[in-house]
């Protein structure tokens, strides 16, 4: 059936997915950074990335669900036991989807560097309160664009789609600190591939939400113009218009409870 790609299929060249066909694909063309987009919950997804990873052979993969700390406690002893390795990193109790969706992931990954590039809770409640950007990110904060205001349409954008996000039921004035913590991960994000980078030589690996590995306003704008990327997005219905990828691919949905439920909305 069109568009329902088991795995990733890709044209050489950056057209869109409804240009794809399963018989017509090809490798995703060589980059410094490649992110692999994903809803954070659907198998489909994460089977299409370890896929990837398998491909690639990255020197480093970046993981947005890990802290630094928790990737440095990935090692090659672990790496071949799930148990051990869920247990290590506390992940189950970390609110991140199951483990074993993403332990795929990992195994395919050894013998890269893993790097982790969450932001704790804190720093995002001071930033979605509007605490100083410079202070919670620190002194690179100006390379990561974090100083700047966004531009007036594109503030108005990112409000939007936090309201749309969040099942239009945060008040009005929560969402410019929503926006706030959006460009902080995004920037945090930015800084950890350019140290897996540097250290590594790459290829680099990004497992990301769809958000971050967005070329217009996610972690690959704040990053160095001279590091090349490859931005793949994936969805479970088929977007309208262009979109801020290089490519994207449509999955089967998944099976989850309407989030809106949480917020007394459906």
């Amino acid at each position: 059936m069109r568009h329902l790609i088991p795995v990733l299929a890709f044209l050489a060249s950056p057209l869109f997915a409804d240009q794809v066909d399963p018989s017509e694909t090809a490798g995703v063309p060589a980059a410094d950074v490649v992110f692999l987009g994903e809803l954070h919950d659907n198998p489909w997804h994460h089977e299409n990335q370890t896929t990837m990873v398998a491909t690639i052979s990255p020197k480093a993969i970046v993981f947005e669900m890990l802290t630094p700390d928790q990737a440095s406690l990935v090692t090659d002893a672990l790496l071949p036991n799930q148990d051990a390795l869920e247990k290590a990193l506390g992940w189950n109790d970390s609110g991140w989807p199951d483990f074993s969706m993403y332990y795929p992931i990992f195994r395919e990954a050894a013998g890269a560097g893993f790097y982790g590039a969450q932001v704790s809770r804190a720093d995002v409640r001071d930033a979605i309160m509007g605490e100083n950007l410079t202070t919670t990110f620190g002194q690179d904060a100006a390379q990561y664009g974090l100083t700047e205001a966004l531009d007036k349409a594109e503030q108005a954008t990112r409000e939007a789609e936090q309201l749309e996000a969040h099942c239009n039921a945060l008040p009005e004035e929560m969402l410019p600190g929503m926006v706030l913590g959006q460009r902080l991960r995004d920037a945090t994000l930015a800084r950890e591939i350019e140290r897996a980078l540097a250290e590594t030589g790459g290829p680099v690996v990004v497992i990301t939400g769809n958000g971050h590995a967005r070329k217009d306003w996610g972690a690959p704008r704040a990053m160095s113009e001279q590091i090349t990327q490859i931005s793949i997005a994936q969805f479970e219905q088929a977007p309208e218009g262009e979109q801020p990828f290089d490519y994207w691919v449509l999955t089967p949905e998944a099976e989850r409870e309407d989030p809106c439920l949480a917020f007394g909305k459906s």
